[in-house]
């Protein structure tokens, strides 16, 4: 894969960025390496999906290293290959490791907003609705998992531009040319349209999230993984735990259709839940 998307000459520049992104003179001199050139470079990179800038008025622009997913996998939306995708599906099916997840996930669920009704004033970080708010410049992409599923012919019929994008990240993602720039009213009706699809909102594992995914689980990549395993809520961060109400259920299956972790399913008419399907608090990975 890492043929496939990096020149040599682009392996070896990547080697001498930080996560943290740095003005091409430092990376230069890192890399001693002429500024100009090296400016050239990054920028080529970054309009490759391999790297990330930040580009601030008045300043020079900044660039980092990405992480292979969530980072220049994603980069590589509109853009995929047979060839590649084929790459991705044997990599991922070894590269999962459930162990190093449940440290850490790099994704967590929240609900859209219409089918939880919480009191939760003190995490606004924990509704979709409060991540977008909290932001001014927006972004919407292409799903990439979508797309994958598509060139393998497996593609379902859920909305394939979905993913969103704030501030920095919505700004690198435009000026790339990945995905365009939208409304905060936009973006609201995409979530507003995630939850009539039966998508599952995933934004980045941190309070100030730059992104949200909105997910199904017959194509997206970390979904289909956790779905391998027997207790797939043990790998998933999330604040919320899904409960049943059987005397209210009226056998119709939706939400049997709906549950992305084929976790509901109903039986003599009512609806049965399996807890450990569905995402379940792991406290203090938010």
């Amino acid at each position: 894969m890492l043929r496939r998307l990096f020149s040599p000459e682009d392996a070896e520049l990547a080697l001498y960025l930080n996560l943290i992104a740095e003005e091409p003179r430092v990376i230069a001199r890192r890399a001693a390496m002429p500024v100009d050139d090296t400016a050239r470079r990054l920028e080529a990179m970054e309009e490759k999906g391999l790297i990330y800038g930040v580009q601030r008025e008045g300043k020079a622009p900044q660039y980092g290293a990405l992480q292979f997913v969530v980072g220049f996998w994603e980069g590589q939306v509109n853009r995929l290959s047979p060839e590649l995708v084929q790459d991705f599906e044997e990599y991922n099916l070894t590269a999962f490791n459930p162990d190093i997840w449940k440290k850490a996930p790099q994704l967590r669920v929240v609900p859209v907003g219409e089918s939880i009704s919480a009191q939760s004033e003190a995490m606004p970080y924990e509704r979709v609705e409060e991540l977008a708010r909290a932001h001014d410049t927006f972004s919407v992409t292409n799903c990439i998992c979508r797309q994958e599923m598509h060139v393998l012919g497996r593609g379902c019929d859920k909305p394939l531009e979905s993913c969103l994008g704030f501030g920095s990240v919505a700004a690198g993602i435009t000026r790339s040319g990945r995905g365009r720039a939208i409304s905060r009213e936009e973006a609201l009706g995409i979530l507003h349209r995630a939850e009539e699809s039966g998508l599952v909102a995933q934004p980045a594992n941190a309070k100030e999230a730059l992104f949200i995914c909105t997910c199904c689980g017959c194509c997206c990549g970390v979904l289909r993984s956790v779905k391998r395993f027997p207790k797939p809520a043990s790998l998933i961060s999330s604040a919320f735990v899904a409960t049943l109400d059987a005397s209210s259920c009226r056998g119709c299956g939706t939400c049997e259709t709906r549950c992305q972790m084929e976790a509901l399913s109903v039986h003599d008419g009512v609806a049965t839940l399996d807890l450990d399907r569905p995402p379940r608090r792991r406290p203090g990975l938010l």
